[in-house]
């Protein structure tokens, strides 16, 4: 086995008597597409919160690509992590959120050329040439020059997209990336996500609402529910025979006509 690329180690997370996230532990593996299911407030979103460090743990540990997230090594025991520390280690994780956050006064290929440039350096030629190709790969080769207020809710979800992947991330993180659009172009966004599941060695942690996503693109599933992780296994499993009632309960919620 290789060692996981993401850990969760007894991390807890509470908003004062709110507990989000309790004792979870969960590990990742490289290139491994893990989606995430569940109710509104059972710690889906916190999860990926805090890989970000939008969120700070209040207990436990999480490493990243071998190293702690919030930790640093010294003097043979752990430490909080400087900042310049956390910056290193999230380097290796990109996300793109349920509100596409886009500048407006950028245009699409602005948009995804900028931080490549400012945060790794990149000539402007090279951050050009590597926004085109992402831009063309989320299929928005004809759309360079577009503000996002020209673009529909899907082309601009697909710019994120796209601007996540310009910093070469090794993980991707999606967090109900296709609740803000309308119905009919989800599907534009869940193609685009299906690719990078199934084109590149990308390890993507996906929370979704999108059950036929999980169920054809996931290679595990997690069900959270209170801040714990229910009920995992491959998406067969979970969605045919899940073992837990309160994961049968939830499906039969999501699932059937009327639920």
């Amino acid at each position: 086995m290789a060692e996981p690329i993401v850990q969760f180690q007894s991390v807890t997370k509470r908003f004062g008597e709110l507990v989000v996230l309790d004792a979870l532990d969960l590990d990742v593996a490289p290139n491994e597409q893990l989606v995430i299911i569940g109710p509104s407030g059972s710690g889906k979103s916190t999860l990926l919160r805090l890989l970000m460090t939008l969120e700070r743990p209040n207990d436990g540990y999480i490493k990243v690509a071998g190293d702690y997230l919030y930790h640093m090594p010294r003097n043979g025991g752990l430490v909080p992590a400087d900042v310049r520390h956390i910056r290193k280690v999230r380097a290796n994780i990109g996300m793109v959120f349920q509100q596409f956050n886009l500048f407006p006064h950028m245009t699409a290929l602005r948009n995804v050329s900028e931080a490549p440039r400012l945060v790794l350096g990149l000539s402007k030629e090279e951050a050009r040439a590597r926004a085109v190709e992402l831009l063309e790969t989320v299929g928005l080769g004809d759309k360079l020059e577009s503000y996002p207020a020209q673009l529909s809710g899907g082309q601009q979800q697909r710019v994120a997209i796209a601007r996540a992947l310009a910093m070469r991330p090794r993980i991707l993180l999606f967090d109900e990336v296709t609740s803000a659009l309308d119905p009919e172009l989800v599907g534009e966004v869940l193609g685009v996500m299906k690719r990078l599941a199934t084109e590149e060695d990308q390890t993507m942690l996906v929370v979704t609402h999108e059950m036929g996503f999980a169920r054809d693109v996931a290679d595990r599933v997690c069900f959270f529910d209170g801040g714990r992780i229910v009920e995992q296994g491959p998406p067969a499993q979970i969605f045919s025979e899940p073992r837990e009632a309160r994961t049968r309960e939830f499906l039969r919620a999501v699932l059937e006509p009327g639920g």
